[in-house]
């Protein structure tokens, strides 16, 4: 209980045609077949593959009936693999496993693969399981945005002040415009930190 589950983290590409690693490895020394239920009872470890820069954009939305704004209820729309190139991604980590769990150094554990499974080989397969097996590792960003103006989508400007109201900011990871390259967690504390010393100047105490 004291322990995280992902005990490796690794950056890697994902198809040599990248220009920079676009995927990080979150790999635990445990299985199970989804969040939330039991480990299986064979030795195992899951290595979960997570898009770096991916162009699918998800939503969200207040809604809910007449009344008084707190009243509305938030609506996520994640839309996870809603593009080409990240079910291509997707795809292509699948294989990227494949080669690494064939390595001579992993050789004397035999791995057999439990999901996708072996049965899944072309490259419409992949993409198929791809959409069957993905999940999410919680790092959503960008409902906030960071940009010029309100006529842009922003909604907080360079010293993260909400557009259109007085003495309000925003601190989190949601005013990223696009993700980090990695675990969220850093540069949020990195974006408080920066915000704190914002609101100081403007106190005249910086």
């Amino acid at each position: 209980m004291s322990m995280a589950p992902s005990q490796l983290g690794a950056f890697a590409k994902s198809d040599p045609g990248q220009s920079r690693a676009n995927v990080e490895f979150h790999v635990q020394p445990l299985s199970l077949g989804a969040f939330g239920e039991p480990l299986h009872d064979f030795d195992a470890f899951t290595a979960s593959v997570c898009n770096l820069r991916p162009t699918s954009r998800g939503s969200i939305h207040a809604q809910g009936p007449a009344g008084p704004p707190e009243a509305a209820t938030p609506v996520i729309a994640a839309n996870y693999l809603r593009t080409e190139a990240d079910i291509q991604v997707a795809a292509d980590s699948i294989r990227l496993v494949r080669r690494i769990t064939a390595a001579p150094a992993l050789q004397r554990y035999q791995p057999q693969e439990w999901l996708p499974g072996p049965a899944s080989q072309t490259a419409a397969q992949l993409r198929a399981a791809a959409g069957k097996i993905g999940t999410t590792i919680f790092h959503p960003v960008g409902t906030c945005a960071m940009g010029k103006d309100a006529d842009s989508g922003a909604v907080v400007d360079a010293r993260l002040r909400v557009f259109g109201l007085e003495g309000l900011r925003i601190a989190d990871a949601s005013i990223m415009p696009l993700i980090t390259s990695g675990n969220t967690n850093s540069p949020t504390i990195m974006i408080a930190e920066r915000a704190a010393d914002m609101m100081r100047e403007d106190a005249g105490r910086g």
